[in-house]
């Protein structure tokens, strides 16, 4: 290659260089290419000839932009130019306030233009999801047997889903156990009883929050062959961090019944409880929810319902878990009992919200 060749593709090179944006390091290297976005441990640089690259921050000595960058600043200011930064020193050229010069402490993001779009658009998205967006839960499978003089199997199924945002809550729940029986050739079911609901919580305040849910319940042994309830009410949040959420909460329901025998029964309810998700350690949670029905129909009648669980996580997205569910009612039908109970054990399948992008 000739001298003139090397000379003509140097200022090639240099013309190139000029036409992106310029990252000087510490150790004197140079890189080329258009910045994405910085924030307080790396910076994106698109490169032409090195793609996507990811660069420490802190190696980074100064910074020069030839497109206008968004220099998102702490106090939640918002300055846009093109940038010439060195050191702790952010000079930005704006088009009304002319240059603007900032410290480096005083910032808390840069992006370009269109990383600034997309981080708005993801902003809002997490301000007002939409209905399928943020739903996250678990379902937990159980199966015991055995086998000998008697054969018997029982099954359960539990479901959970949830979508959490700053200002609601929606919950669908489901848990049903069948247990069954072959002795002397004869087969019998022992236990038949499925339960489940939609919550909705709506945030007041900080502490303050407003609900209604609607419950159904199966349970053949109590002779029931559906509950519904229908409730809402108000709470308060006696504990709300990141390991603890402690509810207090009272309203009303209306409850239908329709049993096996041909009773039927509708009835006012109030109803008062308590609602506790506390985390034991990094891998044991625990929740627990206690509801107290008094019946304003038939005076002196009463419901209750009490559940237990908890969760030992083995990996992000299994688990083994154990919960107690009883249900207690005052007056059931002739021939059934006051109390019923089910616990049961088994695999916890974790699903997590997908990332909103």
């Amino acid at each position: 290659m000739t001298k003139a060749m090397k000379r003509s593709l140097s200022l090639v090179l240099s013309a190139a260089a000029l036409l992106g944006d310029q990252v000087t390091f510490k150790n004197g290297d140079k890189l080329t290419g258009k910045v994405q976005s910085v924030d307080e441990k790396e910076l994106i640089l698109k490169s032409d000839l090195a793609g996507t690259v990811k660069i420490a921050w802190e190696a980074v000595e100064s910074l020069k932009s030839d497109s206008p960058l968004n220099l998102i600043l702490k106090d939640g200011q918002t300055i846009v130019g093109k940038l010439d930064a060195s050191g702790t020193e952010f000079k930005t050229a704006t088009d009304r306030a002319g240059t603007v010069t900032t410290q480096k402490e005083a910032i808390q993001a840069i992006r370009s233009d269109d990383e600034q779009k997309r981080y708005l658009a993801k902003l809002d998205r997490m301000q007002n999801p939409r209905l399928t967006d943020l739903w996250a839960g678990f379902f937990d499978a159980g199966y015991a047997a055995t086998r000998g003089n008697a054969e018997t199997n029982t099954f359960n199924l539990s479901a959970n889903a949830a979508r959490t945002t700053n200002r609601d809550k929606i919950s669908v729940y489901f848990t049903s156990l069948n247990t069954s029986s072959l002795v002397n050739q004869k087969n019998t079911t022992t236990a038949n009883a499925m339960r489940g609901g939609v919550k909705y919580n709506v945030e007041l305040s900080k502490k303050a929050f407003a609900f209604g849910l609607t419950d159904l319940e199966f349970d053949e042994f109590q002779k029931l062959d559906l509950r519904w309830v229908i409730a809402g009410g108000g709470g308060y949040h006696v504990v709300k961090n990141k390991n603890t959420l402690f509810d207090l909460f009272t309203g009303g329901s209306y409850n239908r019944e329709f049993f096996s025998t041909g009773l039927k029964r509708n009835s006012a309810e109030v109803l008062f409880g308590d609602e506790l998700a506390h985390k034991l350690n990094r891998s044991v949670s625990l929740t627990q929810r206690f509801v107290v029905y008094p019946n304003l129909s038939n005076r002196g009648n009463y419901r209750v319902n009490f559940d237990l669980g908890t969760v030992t996580a083995i990996s992000r997205w299994l688990g083994w878990s154990v919960n107690f569910s009883n249900r207690y009612l005052s007056n059931p039908v002739p021939g059934a009992k006051k109390n019923d109970f089910i616990f049961t054990t088994g695999v916890r399948l974790t699903f997590l919200p997908a990332p909103i992008e």
